[in-house]
């Protein structure tokens, strides 16, 4: 049975509707930055997500190549994440999606080490014909968050966020989005298959004690 992170670390992709506080491990990335509105069709974006998921995906299925991992195990390919600022905004100005700056981004098991990365880049630009190069391999640690699932389209992420911003300070922390610590989404839903009052995604934003 392949490794399902969604499975075995249900508090990690699966919270509750409302807002709690986790400390998330260390995580590997493949990931890829750009800027602009996410939903531009042929835009930066969706270009984006060609190339992780075809880096992810060589990944996945290199044990059925003659490139052996160390340590390798099979494992289901874990949801799309995305890194979110939007510069000189205090939160977010969700009717100008253009200047907005982003880190999209899928998981990776730990054995995956820099040359293995390296292989499934250049593997994957063969194979589909794909210019690779922007993707890179993310080490993230975000430590002590506060996030919740959000039911409903990315436009109504006011409301959540609002509700986690009260209870951090309830319980007294405060926001610590600086550098690479971001609004961060995890999409449990598929938008070209589900209507957005219908998106299931994990909001989550690094925080501090006060």
């Amino acid at each position: 049975m392949p490794f399902d992170f969604k499975k075995e670390q249900k508090r990690l992709y699966l919270p509750p509707k409302t807002p709690e506080i986790v400390t998330v491990p260390p995580m590997n990335f493949v990931a890829v930055d750009g800027r602009g509105d996410p939903n531009e069709e042929g835009g930066e974006y969706k270009r984006a997500l060609e190339v992780l998921y075809a880096v992810s995906y060589t990944l996945k299925m290199s044990y059925k190549t003659d490139y052996k991992i160390p340590g390798f195990y099979e494992y289901v390919v874990p949801p799309l994440e995305g890194f979110w600022v939007q510069p000189g905004v205090k939160g977010f100005d969700y009717s100008d999606k253009s200047s907005l700056l982003w880190t999209s981004a899928i998981r990776l098991p730990d054995f995956v080490r820099e040359e293995d990365f390296a292989w499934a880049v250049s593997a994957a630009e063969k194979k589909k014909k794909l210019d690779c190069s922007q993707a890179y391999l993310l080490a993230l640690d975000e430590g002590v968050c506060v996030q919740m699932l959000h039911l409903g389209s990315y436009d109504s992420e006011p409301e959540p966020v609002a509700r986690m911003d009260a209870y951090i300070d309830e319980n007294g922390y405060e926001n610590d989005m600086a550098g690479d610590r971001r609004h961060h989404e995890i999409y449990l839903s598929d938008p070209r298959k589900t209507s957005p009052e219908k998106w299931r995604t994990v909001i989550r934003h690094p925080i501090r004690r006060k």
